[in-house]
Parts: structure tokens; sequence; C-alpha cells
């Protein structure tokens, strides 16, 4: 390429300040031209097409527009695709992959915080926390507080159930091999010697409920995932068990978990639900045994800018001809969350 590479911006502008803050952009111009004063979250208008016309890299995020057929006529000398967030699969019509545009993604970035979280929900639900904390806040004046005595609670010697051997689900079975618990698998993608290498059992989901005293879920949303612990799955669950869902509302039968939750006998973690958000009064906001968190165990405000960085970085490595650590493939994209 004779010329410097020209860049172009695709994603909501809240997101373009709090992932490529200055000092990024300033990297980032020392690659390639690039306007930092404009991102498009619609390809349509006059300012857009000649954005397109003369772009080779097309850095997206959150609020990107679809890429597909007419942009691509649009932006003919376009040669790679970098997202600084976690999926992309929404975003890319399969003519991307036909055409031959490289594509990467920041989701083994992105996935980073959501293991993190999970690993803290893990602990804290083994605790009970939230509802004895709950407990604890609403005791009568005078009476004693509901210190409770902690038997059986906390993580030692737990069994924990990862349902998805996804980039966070293998994350998190990393993560728990500093931990003294047995751990079950889930995936009808992974060996049992590859289980074995996570150091995990690899069993049917059955069984995993049946002997998990928690259970998260990281697979992804896909016809057949739809509802995969549904009401005779989470009745399999033991007395105390925790359900913790960082994946996609729709692996779990909202109507099915209210139930079991309502009764005491199980407890959930929820930062994803199916309806997104969930109705204001919806019964599982009531429940002591339920935390329902807003879609955030992903990159929040200062873990956002590891997502620029990662694109930067994947940018010089494009340009150099190095291979992109978060390229992603078209016969995985399916199966991605």
């Amino acid at each position: 390429m004779s010329r410097r590479p020209v860049a172009v911006f695709a994603l909501a502008p809240w997101a373009l300040g709090d992932v490529f803050p200055p000092d990024l952009v300033t990297r980032l111009r020392q690659l390639v031209d690039i306007d930092p004063a404009t991102t498009f979250t619609s390809f349509e208008g006059p300012a857009a097409a000649a954005a397109l016309a003369q772009a080779d890299i097309l850095i997206t995020g959150w609020g990107c527009p679809r890429v597909d057929a007419d942009v691509l006529a649009a932006a003919p000398g376009l040669r790679v695709l970098v997202h600084a967030a976690g999926t992309v699969k929404a975003r890319l019509d399969p003519v991307v992959f036909e055409r031959g545009l490289v594509v990467s993604s920041a989701a083994d970035v992105n996935a980073v915080p959501v293991a993190d979280y999970t690993m803290a929900m893990l602990v804290l639900g083994a605790k009970q926390a939230f509802s004895r904390a709950r407990r604890y806040a609403t005791a009568v004046e005078g009476a004693p507080r509901d210190w409770l005595s902690g038997d059986g609670t906390g993580l030692h010697h737990c069994t924990v159930g990862v349902i998805g051997a996804s980039r966070i689900g293998r994350l998190v079975l990393r993560r728990l091999q500093s931990f003294d618990v047995e751990v079950l698998l889930h995936d009808p993608y992974v060996t049992a010697a590859e289980a074995a290498r996570l150091g995990a059992e690899p069993v049917s989901v059955d069984d995993l409920c049946r002997r998990s005293d928690l259970v998260t879920v990281h697979a992804p949303a896909l016809p057949e995932t739809r509802h995969m612990l549904d009401g005779r799955r989470l009745d399999l669950l033991p007395e105390g068990a925790v359900v913790i869902n960082t994946a996609r509302g729709s692996l779990i039968d909202t109507e099915a978990l209210t139930r079991l939750c309502a009764t005491g006998r199980i407890s959930a973690v929820l930062d994803v639900t199916d309806p997104e958000p969930l109705p204001s009064g919806h019964p599982l906001f009531a429940l002591p045994n339920v935390i329902i968190t807003p879609h955030l165990a992903g990159a929040q405000g200062r873990e956002l800018r590891r997502l620029g960085e990662f694109a930067v970085a994947e940018v010089s490595r494009f340009l150099k001809g190095t291979p992109l650590l978060g390229r992603v493939e078209p016969e995985h994209l399916p199966y991605s969350a």
C-alpha cells in the first residue's frame, strides 16, 4: 500500500470516548489516517459513503451498524474489520467472509471481566451472601441479628457445574483450578481428554444438574440451547443450589426459575434475563435469594480501555502482516456467544 492506510470508526459516540481515550487515538493515528471526531452508527448518507469509499480498515464496537453487501459495495478497498467489543455475531452478514475480509474481535479481552464476575458470584453465592445480607438488613428491631451459622456454605469442597467451555467458560475453569472444588463440565464439543486438561469431568446436563452445588452457564444462544435449563432440569438441582447466568437469558426458562427460587429451594445470580430487561415488578426482583445485575459482567468503566488497547494492537499486527490474536473464523461464528 503506497499511501497511508485509512481507518474509519463505526461505533456509538460514548463507546468511542471510553474505549479509545485520547492517548490511544494518538497511538492509532501513528498507524493510520483516521478522523477521531467522526464515528458512524449508520452507514446511510453522503458522509458515511465518502468515508467508506476511502476505508481500508473499519474499527467497530457497541452501536456499530450491520456490515452487509451494501456496505462492502460502498467500501471497495476495505481489508479488515477490527471489533473493539465482544461478539460480532449479530453485526456481520456472511458476505463479509465471502468477500475475504479479515475480521478480528476483542471478545477474549471482554471475557476476562465476565470470568472475574463469575468467580466473585461463585464465592458469594456459595456463602449465600445475598439472601443472608437481606435478612440481616431487615431484622426486626430488638431481635437478634440473623448472622446464621454458615453451616453448609462456602465454596470449599463444593461441586461446580460449568455449562459451556466457551472462551469465558475456559477462563472460569482455569480460575477454578485454584479452589478446592470438584468441577463438572457439559460441552458436546469437548472431548473427555480435553475436559481432563481443563480440570473437569465431562457429564451430561442432567448429571451436572443432579450433582452440582453451583451451576454457571457459559453456552451460546442457539435454537438447541434455548431453555437448556428448563423446569425439569432445574428440579434436578440439589437443595440450596445456586444458578449463575452471565451468558444469555434464553438459556434458562425464566418462569421455571422463578417458581423454583420462590420456594427457596435454589438461588440465582443473573446478569442476563429473558426477556431483557425483565418487566418492572417481575417477581424475581423481590426474591431474597435472587440477585439480578444489569448485564454488567462484561467490560465496564476503566475496563473498557483494554478493548481499545487490543484493537490498536490488532491494527498494528495487521499492518505488519503478523497473525491477529482475535481473528474470527467464519466456521466458528454460529457457535459463538
